[in-house]
């Protein structure tokens, strides 16, 4: 019998959970509960892993985190335990779910959890904060979690409630039932040799990398495309220690020039791990030369006066300056410095984002030339570079750098 883990501080949470735990068994699943509160004693359910294991599993006493001074810092420590124990029953095959139940602190507990299983493992985060105008960034980080918005607080079985949580069990059923984790995805199960190429991708590049996926599909090749917006590019270089590709085209890099505004999709680590592993690596300069912000109307009010461009409603895109792209330029060069692996390096001199084209809105050939110079003088002798006089999203330019992935694997 399938199994999920639920869990809840059963303080506050206990009736409800328990209510999950009924309504799975009536599927015909298993349920077991885990307590993550701190302060009350269980109310309505009994666990089957108590909050003195959990903390214990952290290595703490569950009375000395209850007088350790704030709940802040007694939740950091329970966070470690309910993620070591949620390995731990899933490497038992104990557990093959994960359902949460939370408010604030609530929630953040059972994401440590669902954060640390496999990709594929079925995981579902219910709190009243997983609304559109708080960030789920805590909830999710980089796994396929799941989230759903409570729309009421959690107490008490009700019309709404009991609605949100039958849909919650229900969908909890059917991915058990019908779905799989990526160790046993079929092409990866059955020791497929057929040969997968990583790559990175945002609105501003898509029509480029359309062209270059279709190119290397053409030859036998499978793109898979991740999106540079701060998560998807360190999911990537996460995936890429578990042998999964063959090599990589990081078509975008914005997530390296975000920071210098602090922008949303900023990961300053990345570009780093496909150097290390050895791989593969064709690396294009796209979208080094903005940052991505909010609404025109919420961009800090230091930033206004920067050109800008209007991505959609959600996101505006500003400008970075002279200065800022060379420092982008060199932290690139520094990266790839250190690449174990052959790389290869392409800068689309007609642009390296959509508005970056003449009279658009982030045209700007003297920002444009101190990257480049930043860049090209920090680089190590023995990295190929091509200088093309052509868009990041003309065809061309992106078939250039398709064909020099197939050189590189071909050598």
């Amino acid at each position: 019998m399938k199994t999920v883990l639920l869990i809840g501080t059963l303080d506050t949470k206990g009736h409800e959970i328990a209510y999950l735990r009924e309504r799975l068994r009536a599927l015909g699943y298993g349920a077991l509960v885990l307590d993550s509160g701190i302060l009350g004693e269980p109310l309505g359910c009994v666990p089957d892993i108590s909050r003195a294991e959990v903390a214990r599993a952290a290595g703490y006493d569950i009375d000395a985190l209850r007088t350790i001074g704030t709940r802040g810092a007694a939740v950091e420590r329970m966070i470690k335990g309910v993620e070591k124990l949620a390995l731990e029953l899933f490497a038992d095959e104990r557990c093959h779910g994960l359902i949460c139940l939370g408010g604030a602190e609530g929630a953040v507990l059972g994401a440590s959890a669902a954060k640390a299983l496999p990709i594929g493992v079925p995981k579902i985060i219910v709190s009243p904060i997983a609304s559109g105008v708080r960030k789920f960034g805590p909830l999710i980080g980089r796994r396929d979690v799941m989230v759903v918005h409570s729309l009421i607080d959690i107490l008490g079985i009700n019309p709404i409630s009991r609605t949100v949580f039958d849909n919650v069990v229900a969908a909890m059923a059917g991915m058990l039932a019908n779905g799989h984790t990526l160790a046993q995805e079929p092409e990866l199960a059955a020791g497929d040799a057929r040969p997968y190429v990583a790559a990175t991708m945002l609105g501003n590049t898509t029509r480029g990398m359309m062209v270059a996926k279709d190119y290397l599909a053409a030859r036998g090749y499978e793109t898979v495309i991740f999106h540079s917006n701060g998560v998807g590019g360190p999911i990537m270089e996460e995936l890429l220690e578990q042998g999964l590709f063959s090599g990589v085209i990081d078509y975008t890099l914005n997530e390296l020039s975000e920071p210098m505004l602090n922008g949303f999709q900023s990961a300053p680590e990345r570009l780093e791990k496909a150097g290390a592993l050895g791989l593969p690596q064709v690396v294009v300069t796209g979208c080094v030369d903005f940052a991505c912000h909010g609404p025109r109307n919420a961009v800090p009010e230091a930033l206004r006066d920067r050109p800008a461009y209007y991505h959609n409603p959600e996101f505006t895109l500003i400008r970075l300056s002279r200065d800022e792209q060379a420092q982008v330029g060199a932290t690139i060069a520094r990266k790839l410095n250190a690449a174990r692996g052959p790389v290869e390096l392409f800068i689309p001199l007609g642009g390296v984002s959509i508005p970056d084209v003449p009279g658009g809105a982030f045209y700007d050939p003297e920002a444009s030339l101190a990257f480049r110079e930043a860049l090209l003088g920090a680089l190590r002798p023995g990295i190929p570079v091509h200088l093309i006089d052509a868009h990041i999203n003309d065809p061309p330019f992106a078939t250039a750098v398709a064909d020099a992935f197939l050189g590189l694997l071909a050598r």
